[in-house]
C-alpha cells in the first residue's frame, strides 16, 4: 500500500492538553506523560488531520486550502511528518486501511 493511501487520525482530544506559548505549541500527552514542544507545521497538521481517519492526501488538501502546497514533494514531506507524529503517539495509523 502506498504511503499516501494509508489512513491516519489524530490522538483523541481528551488525551492531549494543549497550550500555546510565544508561537510554539506545548502538547502534554496524558497517556505517555510526555510534553512535546512543537512549532509550525505540526499544529497545522494536527488541526487538518482531525480525529476521524483520513489519508495523507486528504490532509494535504485541507492544508492547501490555507497554505501554498502542491505536488509530490509536499505529499512526501507530509507523510514524513505524519509518521513522526505517529512515533510520538500524537497521531495513529489506522489498522485495516485499504
Amino acid at each position: 500500500m502506498s504511503a499516501a493511501a494509508r489512513l491516519y487520525r489524530r490522538e483523541r482530544d481528551e488525551a492531549m492538553l494543549v497550550r500555546t506559548l510565544d508561537g510554539l505549541m506545548l502538547i502534554y500527552h496524558r497517556p505517555s506523560g510526555i510534553t512535546h514542544i512543537v512549532a509550525t507545521p505540526v499544529p497545522e497538521i494536527l488541526a487538518a488531520l482531525g480525529p476521524e481517519p483520513c489519508t495523507a492526501r486528504t490532509v494535504l488538501e485541507r492544508l492547501a486550502e490555507e497554505f501554498d502546497l502542491d505536488g509530490a514533494d509536499a505529499l512526501d514531506g507530509l507523510v514524513g511528518h505524519l509518521d513522526e507524529l505517529c512515533a510520538l503517539g500524537l497521531a495513529y495509523e489506522v489498522a485495516g486501511a485499504a
